[in-house]
């Protein structure tokens, strides 16, 4: 593996984060494509009902998960500080207790997702003609879980060595996997969403097996070795540390979103099909910006366990710059060709319509929330996770509950609702900038250099 390693600590920022990006940026929209190609076989091939199914269960599904993928946060950051620091025992027992670890968690989510699925379903307000084949859809792709779980904390291990090259060939053979599935299980055996679901698990495996396997192959201190697949408590516990406020913040994330899918909901199912369909346009920009907000995480632990602090205020100034054009060069046109790219999901005219007036919102919006989520994975990579995620419940999650009962309640229109993003992105987004310019004074006065 060492070849496709990068080094974060020496040479040019810029050209390092974007050589670094652009693969997680591919790996990023492919999975998205295959995920498009999910909902556009399933809205073609099985009706308006379905689509709304398989889209609306985005929010739930991220609720349960994303506690436990937030400490994949914790693997990135713990693994980049100790190659950056050069602490090969270190290093080695987080990349073990990675990987034993998410398998666990990944069983763990088997369970809850069969347990919780109808409840939250019923919770969110989802209609009687949606009901049942969300359900099932969701009770099928939390099978997956493990394998899930697995891609993730082994993509994260490469991604703090440098290396987002192989995570982008893995994700183009699992998801030529998955739109195969699609297809066949789909078109040929008139399977539904239950079709999507087990085309979607199977690839998650393929994923899985290929990730294990690189590490298990890689030379230096990221291999992975079966005989030595323990968990060692210590790394486990400053994995969590680090990543269960990544963790919560998401699921505070996921609960606001609920409430936000909840109000769309109520507009019946044609609207949730369209906000379905716009928020699979919307994600293509959204992972180009998280690209460089994923580097950010890599760049800064590596620096921070080298001590290299000014070069850190350097990463974060280049995320946020190249997150920020990212997000105008993919937002803009998005919105621009709304129309033509809704028809790629439905003819329904009432359904593109409801999702143009989403697109219109959201894409020439969207371009801000990379300002809240550079500063809050620099400080976690500083080891400082609490602010960004208290930051993250109370300037995005709590502000939107309140709009949704306030402005929301006396305005109920679509435009109103999905204003509350652009709102809590830049609210979000100031408070992490001053509280990163405080953890940056802090740390150059504990360790005696010039801020």
């Amino acid at each position: 593996m060492r070849r496709n390693n990068l080094n974060m600590t020496e040479g040019p920022i810029a050209g390092y984060m974007i050589a670094f990006a652009l693969p997680l940026m591919a790996s990023g929209i492919l999975q998205l494509l295959f995920n498009a190609a999910d909902t556009a076989v399933v809205g073609r091939f099985t009706g308006p009902e379905a689509l709304a199914a398989v889209g609306s269960n985005g929010p739930l599904i991220n609720l349960i998960v994303t506690l436990f993928m937030g400490l994949s946060v914790g693997t990135n950051v713990l693994t980049a500080q100790y190659l950056g620091s050069g602490k090969a025992k270190d290093t080695r027992e987080t990349v073990h207790t990675s990987i034993v670890a998410s398998a666990v968690f990944g069983v763990i989510l088997v369970a809850l997702g069969q347990v919780l699925a109808r409840p939250m379903l019923i919770l969110a307000g989802s209609p009687e003609d949606v009901i049942d084949l969300a359900e099932l859809y969701i009770r099928i792709y939390f099978v997956g879980m493990p394998a899930l779980m697995v891609y993730n904390y082994g993509s994260a291990i490469l991604r703090a060595a440098g290396d987002t090259k192989r995570p982008l060939i893995f994700m183009t053979i699992s998801g030529v996997v998955n739109v195969t599935l699609n297809l066949a299980l789909v078109i040929i055996f008139h399977l539904g969403v239950a079709g999507v679901a087990i085309a979607t698990i199977i690839s998650e495996a393929v994923s899985a097996v290929l990730v294990v396997g690189a590490l298990c192959r890689a030379e230096g201190l990221c291999r992975f070795d079966w005989k030595q697949a323990r968990i060692t408590w210590s790394k486990l516990g400053k994995m969590t540390q680090i990543g269960l406020p990544a963790g919560l913040q998401g699921a505070s994330f996921s609960i606001s979103n609920i409430l936000i899918q909840s109000s769309i909901n109520s507009f019946g199912s044609a609207v949730m099909a369209g906000n379905a369909a716009a928020a699979n346009i919307e994600g293509f920009c959204s992972v180009a910006m998280d690209s460089f907000s994923q580097a950010s995480i890599s760049f800064t632990g590596q620096n921070f366990g080298a001590k290299k602090y000014r070069r850190i205020d350097r990463v974060l100034i280049c995320a946020m710059l190249l997150g920020t054009l990212s997000g105008l060069l993919f937002g803009i046109p998005a919105y621009l060709a709304g129309g033509t790219l809704l028809q790629i999901f439905t003819e329904d005219p009432a359904v593109i319509e409801a999702g143009l007036i989403r697109l219109s919102v959201i894409c020439v919006t969207q371009f801000s929330s990379v300002w809240m989520n550079v500063p809050g994975n620099v400080c976690r990579a500083m080891g400082r996770s609490v602010f960004p995620m208290l930051n993250i419940v109370f300037c995005v999650c709590v502000f939107r509950v309140i709009y949704i009962f306030t402005v929301f309640a006396a305005n109920s229109t679509l435009p109103v609702l999905y204003l509350s993003y652009p709102i809590t992105w830049v609210l979000a987004g100031i408070s992490g900038i001053i509280y990163y310019l405080w953890v940056r004074r802090r740390v150059s006065a504990a360790e005696g250099v010039a801020a």
